[in-house]
């Protein structure tokens, strides 16, 4: 059974970081675009950032652009989200999600496997 699997979040102070991984179990991410979505308590999911599978172009929402780096290790068919100076705003579950194809897509229709998600929480 091919599915997403995520992990590394947890609690974090405000200005502090982490990094989460999203690999496939039973299948191989390479090739795959990957993005990454959110949902914060009370709101609907929404994008956060994206990479392609095969030149590595990468996009970001705007409220994260310059402290969110998206990237990938096809050797160990795993993405990763760098988060930097994160806020109480970045609170939230976040969850990987891939689509097979070229393009760069936000909207979570597009994308056809998803992971169950890791809890991220900023706060003091």
């Amino acid at each position: 059974q091919s599915q997403l699997v995520e992990s590394g979040g947890g609690l974090v102070h405000p200005g502090g970081s982490l990094t989460l991984s999203c690999v496939g179990s039973g299948f191989s991410l390479n090739w795959y675009v990957v993005g990454w979505f959110r949902q914060a308590p009370g709101k609907e999911r929404e994008w956060v950032s994206s990479i392609s599978g095969h030149d590595n172009v990468t996009f970001y929402e705007e409220s994260v652009r310059g402290r969110f780096t998206i990237s990938r290790d096809n050797a160990k068919s795993t993405v990763y989200l760098q988060m930097d100076s994160l806020t109480p705003e970045d609170t939230g579950t976040y969850y990987c999600a891939a689509r097979a194809g070229f393009f760069l897509e936000t909207l979570e229709e597009k994308y056809e496997q998803w992971g169950q998600g890791t809890q991220v929480t900023v706060s003091y």
